[in-house]
Protein backbone atom coordinates (compact mmCIF):
# COMPACT_ATOMS: atom_id res chain seq x y z
CA UNK A 1 0.00 0.00 0.00
CA UNK A 2 1.37 3.26 -0.76
CA UNK A 3 2.09 6.13 1.73
CA UNK A 4 2.06 10.07 2.12
CA UNK A 5 5.28 11.69 0.92
CA UNK A 6 6.97 14.14 2.75
CA UNK A 7 9.89 16.22 1.66
CA UNK A 8 12.70 18.84 2.84
CA UNK A 9 12.43 22.36 1.09
CA UNK A 10 14.08 25.14 0.89
CA UNK A 11 12.18 26.90 3.54
CA UNK A 12 11.85 30.84 2.92
CA UNK A 13 11.26 32.38 6.34
CA UNK A 14 12.23 35.58 8.51
CA UNK A 15 14.79 35.85 10.72
CA UNK A 16 14.61 35.25 14.56
CA UNK A 17 13.80 39.07 15.36
CA UNK A 18 11.46 40.02 12.50
CA UNK A 19 9.31 36.84 12.75
CA UNK A 20 6.85 38.32 14.95
CA UNK A 21 6.42 41.50 12.27
CA UNK A 22 6.46 39.43 9.41
CA UNK A 23 3.99 36.90 10.39
CA UNK A 24 0.26 37.52 9.52
CA UNK A 25 -2.83 35.64 9.85
CA UNK A 26 -4.11 33.51 6.82
CA UNK A 27 -5.82 35.46 3.54
CA UNK A 28 -8.92 34.04 4.38
CA UNK A 29 -9.78 35.18 8.27
CA UNK A 30 -9.86 38.84 7.64
CA UNK A 31 -11.78 41.29 5.50
CA UNK A 32 -10.04 43.68 2.90
CA UNK A 33 -10.72 46.34 6.18
CA UNK A 34 -9.24 44.25 8.64
CA UNK A 35 -6.71 43.38 5.75
CA UNK A 36 -6.07 47.19 5.12
CA UNK A 37 -4.88 48.14 8.75
CA UNK A 38 -2.98 45.37 9.48
CA UNK A 39 -0.68 46.19 6.53
CA UNK A 40 -1.18 50.34 6.74
CA UNK A 41 0.79 49.57 10.30
CA UNK A 42 3.50 47.26 9.14
CA UNK A 43 5.27 47.37 6.02
CA UNK A 44 6.68 44.02 6.88
CA UNK A 45 3.80 41.94 7.34
CA UNK A 46 3.32 39.20 5.27
CA UNK A 47 -0.60 40.31 4.90
CA UNK A 48 1.25 42.51 1.98
CA UNK A 49 1.61 39.35 0.30
CA UNK A 50 -1.59 37.52 0.65
CA UNK A 51 -4.27 40.22 0.52
CA UNK A 52 -1.82 42.49 -1.62
CA UNK A 53 -4.92 44.24 -2.76
CA UNK A 54 -4.58 46.51 0.16
CA UNK A 55 -1.75 48.33 -1.65
CA UNK A 56 -3.97 48.85 -4.90
CA UNK A 57 -6.39 51.11 -5.51
CA UNK A 58 -9.94 50.87 -3.67
CA UNK A 59 -12.28 49.86 -6.84
CA UNK A 60 -9.64 47.05 -7.97
CA UNK A 61 -10.56 43.58 -8.05
CA UNK A 62 -9.64 41.64 -5.88
CA UNK A 63 -9.33 39.45 -8.64
CA UNK A 64 -7.09 41.49 -10.91
CA UNK A 65 -4.41 40.54 -12.68
CA UNK A 66 -2.36 43.49 -10.66
CA UNK A 67 -3.51 42.10 -7.61
CA UNK A 68 -1.38 38.95 -8.44
CA UNK A 69 1.97 41.16 -9.90
CA UNK A 70 1.70 43.35 -6.57
CA UNK A 71 1.93 39.98 -4.67
CA UNK A 72 4.66 39.40 -6.42
CA UNK A 73 6.44 41.97 -5.97
CA UNK A 74 5.89 42.80 -2.43
CA UNK A 75 6.93 39.67 -1.86
CA UNK A 76 10.26 40.12 -3.47
CA UNK A 77 10.34 43.42 -1.21
CA UNK A 78 10.69 41.39 1.49
CA UNK A 79 13.56 38.84 0.19
CA UNK A 80 15.35 42.01 -1.00
CA UNK A 81 14.82 43.90 2.25
CA UNK A 82 15.80 40.73 4.29
CA UNK A 83 12.76 40.06 6.54
CA UNK A 84 12.74 36.50 4.64
CA UNK A 85 15.53 34.79 3.66
CA UNK A 86 16.05 31.74 2.30
CA UNK A 87 17.52 28.17 4.20
CA UNK A 88 20.80 27.00 2.51
CA UNK A 89 19.79 23.66 3.06
CA UNK A 90 16.31 21.51 2.12
CA UNK A 91 14.97 21.22 5.13
CA UNK A 92 11.90 19.58 7.34
CA UNK A 93 10.53 22.08 10.28
CA UNK A 94 8.58 21.84 13.15
CA UNK A 95 6.38 24.22 14.33
CA UNK A 96 4.22 24.83 17.54
CA UNK A 97 1.69 27.18 18.77
CA UNK A 98 0.22 27.51 21.84
CA UNK A 99 -3.00 29.04 22.73
CA UNK A 100 -4.41 29.13 26.72
CA UNK A 101 -3.70 25.23 27.83
CA UNK A 102 -3.97 23.58 24.45
CA UNK A 103 -0.47 23.38 22.41
CA UNK A 104 -0.18 21.74 18.96
CA UNK A 105 3.08 20.79 17.12
CA UNK A 106 3.44 20.29 13.32
CA UNK A 107 5.63 19.06 10.87
CA UNK A 108 6.08 21.49 8.40
CA UNK A 109 7.27 19.47 5.11
CA UNK A 110 6.07 19.89 1.50
CA UNK A 111 3.50 16.66 0.21
CA UNK A 112 3.39 15.59 -3.02
CA UNK A 113 0.28 16.74 -5.87
CA UNK A 114 -0.11 13.22 -6.63
CA UNK A 115 -0.76 11.90 -3.23
CA UNK A 116 -3.45 14.80 -3.39
CA UNK A 117 -4.88 13.86 -6.53
CA UNK A 118 -5.01 10.22 -6.01
CA UNK A 119 -6.97 11.14 -2.67
CA UNK A 120 -4.31 9.36 -0.32
CA UNK A 121 -4.80 13.47 1.20
CA UNK A 122 -8.38 12.96 1.96
CA UNK A 123 -11.22 15.87 1.30
CA UNK A 124 -14.25 16.43 3.27
CA UNK A 125 -15.27 19.88 1.88
CA UNK A 126 -16.30 21.02 -1.49
CA UNK A 127 -13.79 24.46 -2.82
CA UNK A 128 -15.83 27.31 -4.55
CA UNK A 129 -14.42 27.68 -8.17
CA UNK A 130 -13.86 31.98 -7.58
CA UNK A 131 -11.90 30.88 -4.50
CA UNK A 132 -10.12 28.10 -5.93
CA UNK A 133 -8.92 30.14 -8.77
CA UNK A 134 -7.94 33.14 -6.84
CA UNK A 135 -5.57 30.80 -5.35
CA UNK A 136 -3.93 29.03 -7.97
CA UNK A 137 -3.55 32.55 -9.99
CA UNK A 138 -2.15 33.29 -6.45
CA UNK A 139 0.25 30.24 -6.45
CA UNK A 140 1.64 30.89 -9.89
CA UNK A 141 1.80 35.25 -9.44
CA UNK A 142 4.37 35.01 -6.68
CA UNK A 143 5.51 31.39 -8.21
CA UNK A 144 5.72 30.22 -4.63
CA UNK A 145 2.97 28.56 -1.73
CA UNK A 146 2.21 31.44 0.19
CA UNK A 147 0.11 29.61 3.13
CA UNK A 148 0.28 26.04 4.56
CA UNK A 149 -2.51 23.44 4.42
CA UNK A 150 -2.89 21.84 7.74
CA UNK A 151 -3.33 18.41 7.29
CA UNK A 152 -3.74 15.76 9.62
CA UNK A 153 -2.78 12.62 10.39
CA UNK A 154 -3.28 9.31 12.87
CA UNK A 155 -0.27 9.92 15.30
CA UNK A 156 2.62 7.51 15.27
CA UNK A 157 5.32 7.05 18.64
CA UNK A 158 7.95 6.92 16.47
CA UNK A 159 7.27 10.59 14.76
CA UNK A 160 6.08 11.29 18.51
CA UNK A 161 9.35 10.18 19.57
CA UNK A 162 11.66 12.74 17.22
CA UNK A 163 9.53 15.64 17.66
CA UNK A 164 10.09 15.60 21.29
CA UNK A 165 13.80 15.13 20.87
CA UNK A 166 13.99 18.32 18.19
CA UNK A 167 11.82 20.65 20.84
CA UNK A 168 14.92 20.68 22.91
CA UNK A 169 16.82 22.19 20.58
CA UNK A 170 16.83 26.40 19.89
CA UNK A 171 14.17 27.43 17.91
CA UNK A 172 14.28 29.14 15.08
CA UNK A 173 11.62 32.07 16.36
CA UNK A 174 9.52 32.15 19.35
CA UNK A 175 7.18 35.07 20.06
CA UNK A 176 3.53 35.48 21.03
CA UNK A 177 0.87 36.68 18.55
CA UNK A 178 -2.96 37.96 19.01
CA UNK A 179 -4.79 36.77 22.23
CA UNK A 180 -1.57 35.58 23.59
CA UNK A 181 -0.78 32.65 21.01
CA UNK A 182 2.52 31.64 21.14
CA UNK A 183 4.32 30.23 17.73
CA UNK A 184 7.85 28.70 17.56
CA UNK A 185 9.41 26.89 15.18
CA UNK A 186 12.28 24.82 14.65
CA UNK A 187 14.65 23.37 12.13
CA UNK A 188 14.75 19.99 12.57
CA UNK A 189 18.13 18.05 12.61
CA UNK A 190 17.10 14.44 12.41
CA UNK A 191 15.18 14.87 9.15
CA UNK A 192 16.16 11.67 7.61
CA UNK A 193 14.79 9.69 10.47
CA UNK A 194 11.67 12.12 10.64
CA UNK A 195 11.64 10.84 6.99
CA UNK A 196 11.30 7.32 7.90
CA UNK A 197 9.37 7.73 10.60
CA UNK A 198 6.82 9.24 8.23
CA UNK A 199 6.58 6.03 6.18
CA UNK A 200 4.06 4.64 8.40
CA UNK A 201 1.37 7.32 7.86
CA UNK A 202 -1.28 5.54 5.20
CA UNK A 203 -3.10 8.32 4.58
CA UNK A 204 -3.73 12.23 5.87
CA UNK A 205 -6.40 14.42 5.66
CA UNK A 206 -7.07 18.19 4.69
CA UNK A 207 -8.02 20.08 8.26
CA UNK A 208 -8.06 23.76 6.93
CA UNK A 209 -7.11 24.51 3.51
CA UNK A 210 -9.23 22.71 0.86
CA UNK A 211 -8.76 26.08 -1.74
CA UNK A 212 -4.86 25.91 -0.99
CA UNK A 213 -4.21 22.41 -1.55
CA UNK A 214 -6.76 22.50 -4.38
CA UNK A 215 -5.19 24.90 -5.82
CA UNK A 216 -1.95 24.04 -5.59
CA UNK A 217 -2.52 21.04 -7.28
CA UNK A 218 -3.61 22.78 -9.95
CA UNK A 219 -0.75 25.35 -10.31
CA UNK A 220 1.68 22.07 -10.75
CA UNK A 221 -0.44 20.91 -13.63
CA UNK A 222 0.03 24.62 -15.29
CA UNK A 223 3.55 24.30 -14.90
CA UNK A 224 3.29 21.14 -16.36
CA UNK A 225 1.62 21.62 -19.58
CA UNK A 226 4.23 24.77 -19.78
CA UNK A 227 7.43 22.66 -19.32
CA UNK A 228 8.08 20.25 -21.78
CA UNK A 229 10.83 18.47 -20.29
CA UNK A 230 8.64 17.69 -17.01
CA UNK A 231 9.67 14.66 -15.60
CA UNK A 232 7.73 14.82 -11.82
CA UNK A 233 10.93 15.71 -10.17
CA UNK A 234 10.10 19.58 -10.04
CA UNK A 235 9.48 21.49 -7.10
CA UNK A 236 6.03 22.94 -8.50
CA UNK A 237 5.04 19.03 -7.99
CA UNK A 238 4.91 19.63 -3.85
CA UNK A 239 2.89 21.96 -1.94
CA UNK A 240 3.77 23.30 1.51
CA UNK A 241 1.91 21.74 4.77
CA UNK A 242 1.95 21.48 8.17
CA UNK A 243 0.83 17.87 9.55
CA UNK A 244 -0.57 17.89 12.96
CA UNK A 245 -1.58 14.18 14.66
CA UNK A 246 -4.86 14.16 15.09
CA UNK A 247 -5.07 13.86 18.71
CA UNK A 248 -3.31 17.25 18.82
CA UNK A 249 -6.16 19.27 16.93
CA UNK A 250 -8.47 22.08 18.15
CA UNK A 251 -12.16 22.28 16.68
CA UNK A 252 -14.46 24.89 17.75
CA UNK A 253 -17.91 25.20 16.90
CA UNK A 254 -19.38 27.30 13.90
CA UNK A 255 -22.44 28.84 14.90
CA UNK A 256 -25.39 29.92 12.36
CA UNK A 257 -27.63 33.36 12.73
CA UNK A 258 -30.91 33.82 10.69
CA UNK A 259 -31.98 36.74 9.78
CA UNK A 260 -35.26 36.87 10.55
CA UNK A 261 -37.68 33.93 11.66
CA UNK A 262 -39.42 33.56 8.27
CA UNK A 263 -42.59 35.55 9.11
CA UNK A 264 -43.01 33.71 12.44
CA UNK A 265 -43.18 35.86 16.29
CA UNK A 266 -40.66 34.51 18.60
CA UNK A 267 -42.91 32.55 20.49
CA UNK A 268 -44.33 31.19 17.25
CA UNK A 269 -40.91 30.13 16.43
CA UNK A 270 -39.74 28.26 19.83
CA UNK A 271 -43.09 26.95 19.80
CA UNK A 272 -42.44 25.53 15.84
CA UNK A 273 -39.01 23.87 17.31
CA UNK A 274 -40.55 21.95 20.44
CA UNK A 275 -42.39 20.48 17.50
CA UNK A 276 -38.92 18.39 16.92
CA UNK A 277 -36.88 18.49 19.82
CA UNK A 278 -37.16 19.02 23.94
CA UNK A 279 -36.95 22.55 24.34
CA UNK A 280 -35.95 24.48 27.89
CA UNK A 281 -34.49 27.86 28.86
CA UNK A 282 -31.08 27.40 29.69
CA UNK A 283 -28.49 30.16 31.25
CA UNK A 284 -25.63 27.93 29.48
CA UNK A 285 -25.67 29.12 26.12
CA UNK A 286 -23.00 26.93 25.07
CA UNK A 287 -23.85 22.97 24.82
CA UNK A 288 -22.72 20.56 26.87
CA UNK A 289 -22.88 17.55 24.42
CA UNK A 290 -23.99 16.24 21.35
CA UNK A 291 -27.59 15.70 19.94
CA UNK A 292 -28.56 19.52 20.04
CA UNK A 293 -27.64 22.94 20.45
CA UNK A 294 -28.36 26.47 21.98
CA UNK A 295 -30.55 29.24 20.27
CA UNK A 296 -31.20 32.78 21.45
CA UNK A 297 -34.52 34.82 20.11
CA UNK A 298 -33.78 37.99 22.21
CA UNK A 299 -33.35 39.60 25.42
CA UNK A 300 -37.01 39.10 26.26
CA UNK A 301 -36.69 34.92 26.08
CA UNK A 302 -33.19 34.49 26.45
CA UNK A 303 -31.35 31.14 25.66
CA UNK A 304 -32.49 27.48 24.85
CA UNK A 305 -32.01 24.02 24.79
CA UNK A 306 -33.25 22.02 22.22
CA UNK A 307 -31.99 18.28 22.14
CA UNK A 308 -33.05 15.99 19.47
CA UNK A 309 -34.28 12.40 20.32
CA UNK A 310 -31.06 10.09 20.33
CA UNK A 311 -33.74 6.98 18.63
CA UNK A 312 -33.79 9.30 15.56
CA UNK A 313 -30.90 10.54 14.82
CA UNK A 314 -28.64 7.75 12.59
CA UNK A 315 -25.17 7.34 14.12
CA UNK A 316 -23.85 4.84 11.62
CA UNK A 317 -24.77 7.77 8.87
CA UNK A 318 -21.30 9.82 9.52
CA UNK A 319 -22.92 12.81 7.75
CA UNK A 320 -26.68 12.74 9.03
CA UNK A 321 -25.74 12.23 12.93
CA UNK A 322 -23.62 15.68 12.47
CA UNK A 323 -25.12 18.22 14.53
CA UNK A 324 -25.15 20.84 11.90
CA UNK A 325 -26.87 18.57 9.55
CA UNK A 326 -29.54 17.76 12.44
CA UNK A 327 -30.31 21.78 12.44
CA UNK A 328 -30.15 22.07 8.79
CA UNK A 329 -32.60 19.55 8.39
CA UNK A 330 -34.71 19.44 10.94
CA UNK A 331 -35.20 23.80 11.95
CA UNK A 332 -32.69 25.64 9.34
CA UNK A 333 -34.88 24.10 5.96
CA UNK A 334 -38.26 23.23 7.60
CA UNK A 335 -39.05 25.95 10.12
CA UNK A 336 -36.80 28.83 8.75
CA UNK A 337 -37.25 27.95 5.11
CA UNK A 338 -33.42 28.02 4.56
CA UNK A 339 -32.65 26.12 1.71
CA UNK A 340 -28.99 25.93 0.07
CA UNK A 341 -26.82 27.53 3.48
CA UNK A 342 -24.54 27.99 0.51
CA UNK A 343 -26.08 30.37 -0.87
CA UNK A 344 -28.64 31.63 1.22
CA UNK A 345 -28.06 34.96 1.98
CA UNK A 346 -30.43 35.10 4.71
CA UNK A 347 -28.21 32.53 7.11
CA UNK A 348 -24.76 33.72 8.18
CA UNK A 349 -21.62 31.55 9.83
CA UNK A 350 -19.68 33.13 13.32
CA UNK A 351 -16.78 31.09 14.05
CA UNK A 352 -16.58 29.90 17.88
CA UNK A 353 -13.11 31.65 18.42
CA UNK A 354 -15.76 34.75 18.89
CA UNK A 355 -17.74 33.11 21.37
CA UNK A 356 -21.63 33.39 22.26
CA UNK A 357 -21.39 37.24 23.29
CA UNK A 358 -21.01 37.70 19.66
CA UNK A 359 -24.17 35.97 18.76
CA UNK A 360 -25.91 37.71 21.31
CA UNK A 361 -25.29 40.96 20.13
CA UNK A 362 -26.01 40.05 16.30
CA UNK A 363 -29.27 39.40 17.81
CA UNK A 364 -30.27 42.23 20.20
CA UNK A 365 -28.39 44.93 17.61
CA UNK A 366 -31.45 43.41 14.87
CA UNK A 367 -28.64 41.68 12.61
CA UNK A 368 -29.87 38.74 13.19
CA UNK A 369 -33.46 37.59 14.84
CA UNK A 370 -31.93 34.05 16.12
CA UNK A 371 -29.10 32.57 16.42
CA UNK A 372 -27.64 28.82 17.27
CA UNK A 373 -24.89 27.95 19.54
CA UNK A 374 -23.28 24.46 18.27
CA UNK A 375 -21.51 21.65 19.87
CA UNK A 376 -18.13 21.63 17.97
CA UNK A 377 -17.51 18.57 15.36
CA UNK A 378 -14.79 16.04 16.45
CA UNK A 379 -12.04 15.21 14.95
CA UNK A 380 -13.46 11.77 14.35
CA UNK A 381 -16.88 12.67 13.05
CA UNK A 382 -14.25 14.57 10.31
CA UNK A 383 -12.06 11.73 9.67
CA UNK A 384 -15.26 9.40 9.14
CA UNK A 385 -16.47 11.98 6.68
CA UNK A 386 -13.38 12.25 4.83
CA UNK A 387 -12.79 7.79 5.42
CA UNK A 388 -16.33 7.54 3.39
CA UNK A 389 -15.47 10.11 0.80
CA UNK A 390 -18.56 12.35 1.60
CA UNK A 391 -18.60 15.97 2.00
CA UNK A 392 -19.44 17.88 5.45
CA UNK A 393 -21.95 20.25 5.13
CA UNK A 394 -20.50 24.01 4.49
CA UNK A 395 -19.10 26.03 7.81
CA UNK A 396 -18.94 22.39 10.20
CA UNK A 397 -15.29 23.46 11.64
CA UNK A 398 -13.46 26.04 12.66
CA UNK A 399 -9.59 24.99 13.46
CA UNK A 400 -7.46 27.55 16.49
CA UNK A 401 -5.35 28.33 16.58
CA UNK A 402 -4.60 29.42 13.11
CA UNK A 403 -1.48 28.82 11.43
CA UNK A 404 0.33 32.19 10.59
CA UNK A 405 1.31 32.85 6.82
CA UNK A 406 5.33 34.21 6.24
CA UNK A 407 6.60 32.07 8.67
CA UNK A 408 7.41 29.04 6.05
CA UNK A 409 6.86 29.93 2.46
CA UNK A 410 7.62 27.45 -0.58
CA UNK A 411 8.94 27.84 -3.76
CA UNK A 412 8.03 26.45 -6.84
CA UNK A 413 11.78 26.70 -8.41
Amino acid sequence: MSTIQIKPFYAVYPGTSDAPRVASVPYDVVSKEEASIIASQNEESFMHVVRSEVDLPSDCSPYDAAVYEKARENYLRLRESGALQKDKTPCLYLYRQCMGDHSQVGLVACCNVDDYNNNLIKKHENTRKVKEDDRTNHVLGINANSGPVLLTYIGQPEIDRIVDEEMNKRPMFHFAADAGVMHTGWRVEQGTDLQAAFRSVKVAYVADGHHRSASAARAAVTRQEANPNHDGSEEYNWFLAVLFPASQLHILSYNRTVADLHGQSPEEFISAVSEVGVVAPTKNPIPEATGGCCFYVGKDHGWFTIDFDPASIDHHDPIASLDVELLQQRILTPVLGIGDPRSDTRIDFVGGIRGTEELQKRVDTGVASVAFSMFPTTIKQLLDVADADLIMPPKSTWFEPKLRSGLFVHDLD
